[in-house]
């Protein structure tokens, strides 16, 4: 997925025009950044296109601890929108994050969220049991 595919995928998601969709690309992305480790954001941004890269910067390892309601907020300043397009925004992003990357990828960032950002990214993904044929 390209840089104009990404940016195109979020804005489809909650309705809003791509001029809208790119500040709310980066600035969930920035935020995810700071709330996740210095290597998954590293990893996450090797799997990103190149215009999206410089998004995710970590200049050192450590994630920053905030909830949920603090990542809105984060997004909703940094994107210069309103609450409720900062969270459809936010979430837009998480699901073409989930198509754009590698399962593993997704899951190892996603795991690094507090338990309330199910909100966004949907219920945790658990490993499926191996399906016996015939029984």
């Amino acid at each position: 997925m390209n840089h104009a595919e990404f940016v195109q995928a979020v804005a489809m998601r909650p309705g809003v025009s791509p001029v809208q969709a790119e500040p709310i690309t980066r600035a969930t992305l920035e935020t995810l950044a700071e709330r996740i480790s210095g290597g998954q954001a590293r990893d996450l941004a090797s799997q990103l296109p190149e215009e999206l890269r410089v998004y995710v910067p970590k200049p050192n390892d450590d994630a920053v601890p905030f909830g949920l309601a603090e990542f809105l907020e984060r997004v909703q300043a940094r994107a210069a929108v309103d609450l409720q397009t900062a969270t459809d925004g936010a979430r837009a992003v998480l699901d073409t994050l989930r198509a754009a990357v590698s399962a593993k990828e997704y899951r190892d960032f996603v795991s690094q969220l507090p338990k309330e950002f199910w909100q966004l990214t949907g219920p945790a993904v658990t490993r499926m049991d191996p399906r016996r044929i015939g029984t």
